[in-house]
């Protein structure tokens, strides 16, 4: 019975430890949104609270699974923080946390590739690009690691890294154009026959593209069936690609899977996180008990609800300290205006808006500019101007867009954003005269033009955001325009140049849209 209990304690003692579950946290365009906010959009309490690394590490510490910590790319892109530490704040938050590894999105380009290596350098986990190559050379981008296998639990779980294909267009192009950004389901084959030699437990793969039409959007697609268009794209044809990966965690479409997706081919599961750290994915993966062999994987999307999750105070602290030193850029006068300029209450042209898109056709040379009103975000007040108050009038990374319109098209534009006699456009450029019909339907649609009718046929250059070029509402009828070029420029740095040389000593010119 001794020999026995013996040769017993010594198996234990030799034979690895293996799990019956690790848990993958994960978590994608972030976009510099580190600290928790208030829910605005929720009806019960739009003052609840929500989102940021310190409600991430508390959920984190209360994790009883090894787990592994990930995320799909765009880190830094959006925010005060992010953006003047140039993504130096994502990176030291990332390490405290104790991410594992992150693929790179199309926006960690943003600063250029010098920037990205600066702060690959600083992080201690990988960046992760399979598909990334110099177009001059053909080889992998050296600064970007293709795969990793690391042990968790007991498991060897590699990681795959593959970058949208669009980032040769979706970051500024002139940062990336001595690169290729390879196919994403052949380079997911490709590198999957090599990770799978080297006999791991469960493959992961990390994504910066999404999965089908449902971009901004959180919802329960784990009985959907996707048409065979839909399915071409994205997240699912990569999962197709893969031989047996047990998961793809996806980014780019701001989409949250809240059960996340099982392609019914592959048998893959497919997580998307939403975006801005209201959210992190769980991903378990099942293995067996006593021969440690992969069984399957299950998943939510968890909100970050500061009165569910709490907070983590040393993160806490270091989120303060980015703030205050951003807070001195933030503080900087840029400009003056001597009048109010606020929104508009009967949902026509506004103060606000008319100084907006004026800055966008005077740094475009445009001969018409288009916002959506709902992308103004707050007023200016008289006085000095400061960054801050630059940021919290447009808040989003949007980038001007220059196009050519006939005048049928501009009419048809403006049709499509009259409702109830409120506009959802702001306008620089023209007088929009419009009376309500029944049903709700514009009728008496007349454009003016420096005192005359626009003709049918007459062409115009535009400029608007890419929000509307790119499905936002009411920009549909962008797409039939004759060209189309994003600048890459952000509407914001137009603002910030605009106010600073032309300082505001009216009221812009009202009056441009009128109701018959």
């Amino acid at each position: 019975m001794n020999i026995f209990l013996t040769l017993l304690v010594s198996v234990f003692l030799v034979s690895p430890t293996l799990a019956g579950t690790v848990s993958i946290y994960h978590t994608g365009d972030v976009h510099g949104w580190y600290s928790a906010r208030a829910a605005k959009w929720n009806a019960e309490d739009p003052s609840r609270k929500i989102g940021g690394f310190a409600a991430l590490s508390a959920l984190l510490k209360t994790e009883k699974n090894p787990y592994l910590l990930l995320d799909s790319g765009d880190m830094f892109q959006g925010t005060p923080e992010g953006n003047y530490t140039r993504g130096m704040a994502s990176i030291m938050l990332m390490n405290k946390l104790g991410y594992a590894a992150a693929g790179v999105g199309n926006h960690d380009y943003d600063y250029g590739e010098d920037n990205l290596k600066v702060l690959i350098a600083s992080a201690a986990f990988p960046l992760l690009g399979a598909n990334v190559y110099y177009k001059d050379s053909g080889k992998n981008a050296d600064y970007l690691k293709p795969y990793m296998i690391t042990e968790k639990g007991g498991e060897r779980i590699a990681i795959l890294g593959i970058a949208g294909e669009h980032t040769a267009t979706s970051t500024l192009p002139a940062n990336v154009k001595h690169l290729v950004f390879a196919d994403e389901p052949a380079e997911t084959a490709r590198w999957m026959k090599e990770i799978l030699k080297k006999r791991p437990d469960a493959v992961v793969i990390l994504a910066h593209i999404g999965i089908g039409p449902f971009s901004g959007r959180k919802l329960d697609l784990s009985t959907f069936t996707f048409s065979d268009a839909e399915a071409a794209h994205g997240t699912i044809p990569v999962a197709r690609a893969s031989g047996g990966a047990a998961v793809v965690l996806g980014g780019h479409n701001h989409t949250g899977l809240l059960k996340g997706y099982t392609e019914k081919g592959s048998g893959t599961l497919i997580g998307e996180s939403f975006w801005g750290l209201t959210d992190v994915t769980k991903v378990d993966l099942h293995f067996d008990d006593s021969t440690g062999k992969f069984t399957g994987a299950t998943a939510e999307l968890i909100p970050l609800w500061l009165d569910k999750t709490g907070e983590d105070p040393g993160i806490t602290a270091m989120i303060e300290t980015f703030s205050k030193t951003v807070d001195v850029e933030m503080n900087k006068p840029l400009g003056k205006s001597a009048v109010d300029l606020p929104s508009s209450r009967d949902g026509l042209d506004s103060p606000i808006g008319n100084w907006f898109t004026d800055a966008m056709r005077r740094q475009s040379g445009a001969d018409i500019a288009f916002q959506n009103s709902a992308g103004i975000r707050s007023d200016l007040k008289k006085g000095v101007i400061k960054m801050r108050d630059i940021y919290q009038v447009m808040p989003f990374e949007n980038t001007l867009v220059m196009l050519t319109m006939t005048g049928d098209q501009i009419k048809k534009l403006l049709a499509d954003n009259l409702r109830g006699g409120r506009s959802g456009l702001q306008v620089s450029g023209l007088t929009v005269k419009f009376g309500k019909a029944a049903a709700d339907k514009t009728r008496e649609l007349t454009l003016e033009r420096e005192g005359r009718d626009i003709k049918p046929g007459e062409k115009f250059t535009v400029a608007t955001n890419n929000y509307l070029t790119t499905g936002g509402t009411g920009g549909k009828i962008f797409g039939e325009a004759e060209k189309s070029e994003d600048t890459m420029r952000t509407i914001r740095d137009l603002l910030i140049k605009d106010i600073s040389a032309h300082p505001v000593t009216e009221l812009p010119e009202g009056g441009r849209l009128l109701r018959l």
